[in-house]
């Protein structure tokens, strides 16, 4: 009787280890971060916790650095996306072409995607270096002025977006890549009888078959570029001043400078939730184009 029963319920059996897995590493942290935004908790002090219900959401959503980090945290995310976007599927259309040492051609060029975020920071710092770096090297060779880089307010941001590029754009082209491998060859065939240019078939076929492709693409890097901590912590923390403070950073301040850890989790749950509305919108306007197309 015993064995019928776990006959029946065997699929839930071997699934349990997964949902248990998914709700103690996931479920609950969001949970216990969601509980500990309606208090009031500074480890610095070495006080309890106090109920203060929705004040932190209040004192943080009408503070103005949240907006000022905030519109920093959009700034640096979609610029770095659509220039990834833009080059990825470039790149993606040209290592797709027959010719000799394309193979070598896209490990070299994936390299970047699978490199140490900390250990990269500290190669571009080099390469940002006001006085020896080799990018001020070069401008200095052609007669240009040095810039200042990861040191100045306005070409910080710009500088940082140079590195999210030369590390994600990769994973673009590879997912590209992928899209381009299951394309019909009938579409090409007919548009060379009819004497179509390589722009045209890029503009007319390519692009709109890769559209799904590249909206996941775009959704998968939007979601993973608004969380973009690493690289900028290493190279800037936020600085100079704040003009690179995203919101990773800021919340990163909060909770481990400031010991805010009840400010802290409020500005995590909504940054949680931003990430979760941009998502869902993506997935709607994926969903839209289809049934458009």
């Amino acid at each position: 009787m015993a064995l019928k029963w776990l006959d029946k319920r065997i699929k839930w059996v071997f699934t349990l280890p997964a949902v248990l897995f998914v709700v103690l590493m996931m479920v609950f942290p969001l949970g216990y971060t969601l509980r500990l935004s309606f208090y009031e908790w500074s480890m610095s002090a070495l006080t309890p916790p106090k109920w203060v219900g929705l004040a932190n959401y209040k004192e943080l959503l009408s503070g103005e650095r949240f907006w000022r980090d905030f519109g920093i945290t959009v700034y640096f995310t979609f610029a770095a996306v659509l220039i990834q976007i833009v080059l990825g599927v470039l790149i993606a259309v040209l290592l797709n072409r027959k010719g000799r040492g394309k193979n070598i051609a896209k490990t070299i060029f994936l390299m970047p995607m699978v490199a140490t975020p900390v250990a990269m920071g500290m190669v571009w710092l080099l390469i940002f270096e006001p006085s020896i770096g080799v990018l001020n090297v070069i401008l200095k060779s052609v007669g240009l002025n040095p810039l200042e880089w990861l040191g100045s307010v306005k070409q910080v941001i710009p500088s940082l977006i140079m590195i999210d590029t030369w590390q994600w754009t990769p994973m673009i082209c590879l997912l590209v890549l992928a899209g381009l491998t299951t394309l019909p060859q009938d579409p090409y065939e007919s548009a060379d009888v009819d004497g179509a240019s390589t722009w045209q078939k890029f503009v007319y076929i390519t692009l709109p078959l890769l559209r799904p492709t590249i909206l996941v693409a775009a959704m998968l890097r939007l979601i993973d570029a608004l969380k973009t901590f690493d690289i900028i912590f290493a190279t800037t923390q936020g600085g100079p001043g704040s003009s690179s403070e995203t919101l990773n950073i800021y919340g990163y301040i909060l909770a481990f400078q400031n010991f805010k850890l009840g400010m802290a989790s409020t500005l995590l749950v909504v940054f949680f939730m931003i990430v979760l509305g941009l998502t869902m919108g993506v997935i709607w306007l994926r969903k839209r184009l289809e049934v458009a197309a």
